[in-house]
């Protein structure tokens, strides 16, 4: 049988002297990369010339699937929900600087803003892979304006919509068009959002309930339409009530479809969420399917990584006091200044998780909530080679896209 001699003299990288995270287990072995995907050894070894072109030495790091953050509004000065002619640039700036934290996918989050300014900025920025200059961007996720008043947080109340009869016109009229869309985050008892949960849906578009005063059964009605992410949870809801726990109670919902998974986002930060609370969300997370499965996001705003002071988030002022980000002369938290692997550190240190839970949180549970966990995510052979090396107390070393080196600590 001729071979493919295009693929096989495509240069290979071993990385050696490591732990891996496969299988839901840290475990001992090398792990194998050639054009940017992971190899199999065995058909390395059996089939092909049996050695690798470069050898990287981890010194005993844990490997980890590169980091995923389906909630980041910002950083580093930079605004995502503030239209200007470029936005494509300030989306530039912070997937390079994130790639310090572990991040090597992201969705560039929109807080609730007037049509015109969706108009302005979603088209302006296309789905495309990382690399060098900076984390790769899977797609917008629109937190708001179909969102409760009453739960609204920081979202400025004036840009508030609802559903008409027809959801579908609803979406088009105020975001101009839901292409390089990966997500929406809405309010499930808000009239007609039904039909507009059916339509992003079957769009491939994730569909997340959040900012909203929902009971459990509105809850469970749009996930039985296709809904499958909570945004923060615990964060903008209906606190949890023993006889109508709200969209808290989807954590142990009977009422979930066969073969639907749940998944809820947490703002690991020491801020948003009590340790306690971190712990029953992680307990509810049980180890095997349906779920629900929990996603770690920083929910990060404009000032991650800048020093106290005054800064936007959309069209609102944000005032930072040490790490917590407030709407200005308001006790409102909106945003955290977290970076992704600070959450994955205090994660695992408040909820006493494993270093395996840990990790998935911010990398294989995203995927799979974004349907893409076949190439991203995880270690599998034939997936993706992003990577983020880490020492045991899980600080970042080295990030890698597609198996190259993308930044290092020190370099």
């Amino acid at each position: 049988m001729p071979s493919n001699k295009s693929v096989s003299d495509a240069p290979i990288t071993q990385f050696i002297n490591c732990r891996i995270l496969r299988d839901h287990h840290l475990q001992r072995e090398d792990l194998w990369v050639r054009e940017g995907r992971i190899l199999d050894p065995e058909k390395l070894f059996f089939d092909e010339k049996g050695y690798a072109d470069e050898r990287v030495d981890c010194e005993g790091s844990i490997i980890a699937p590169g980091f995923i953050d389906v909630q980041i509004n910002g950083g580093y000065g930079i605004d995502f929900s503030q239209p200007s002619n470029d936005v494509s640039s300030g989306i530039s700036l912070v997937a390079q600087k994130i790639l310090e934290h572990g991040v090597t996918s992201f969705c560039p989050t929109l807080v609730t803003s007037p049509p015109s300014v969706y108009h302005k900025v979603l088209p302006q920025v296309k789905v495309h892979g990382g690399g060098r200059h900076g984390a790769g961007v899977l797609g917008f996720h629109l937190e708001g304006p179909f969102i409760s008043l009453e739960k609204k947080g920081a979202h400025p109340e004036q840009y508030l919509r609802t559903f008409s009869s027809g959801g579908k016109d609803d979406l088009m009229e105020t975001y101009g068009g839901l292409d390089n869309v990966a997500m929406v985050t809405l309010a499930p008892e808000l009239p007609n959002s039904q039909s507009a949960v059916r339509e992003l849906c079957q769009r491939g578009i994730t569909v997340s309930l959040g900012h909203s005063v929902a009971n459990l059964s509105q809850a469970e009605e749009a996930v039985q339409a296709g809904a499958s992410f909570i945004t923060h949870l615990f964060n903008a809801m209906l606190p949890f009530h023993h006889r109508d726990p709200g969209i808290v109670g989807l954590l142990t919902s009977d009422q979930i479809p066969p073969g639907r998974m749940v998944y809820y986002g947490m703002i690991a930060d020491g801020i948003h969420t009590n340790p306690a609370a971190l712990r029953i969300a992680h307990r509810a997370h049980p180890s095997g399917p349906p779920g629900p499965w929990l996603v770690l996001v920083t929910d990060a705003i404009t000032a991650m990584g800048l020093p106290p002071g005054r800064h936007t988030l959309g069209q609102q002022v944000v005032e930072i006091q040490g790490l917590h980000a407030y709407v200005a002369g308001t006790t409102t938290l909106c945003g955290s200044i977290a970076t992704m692997d600070m959450c994955v550190r205090h994660f695992k240190q408040a909820s006493g998780c494993s270093v395996e839970e840990a990790l998935e949180g911010a990398s294989l549970h995203p995927a799979q909530l974004l349907g893409i966990s076949h190439k991203k995510g995880n270690l599998d052979y034939g997936s993706d080679a992003d990577l983020v090396l880490l020492d045991d107390a899980l600080n970042v070393k080295a990030t890698y896209i597609s198996g190259e080196e993308v930044w290092r600590r020190g370099a």
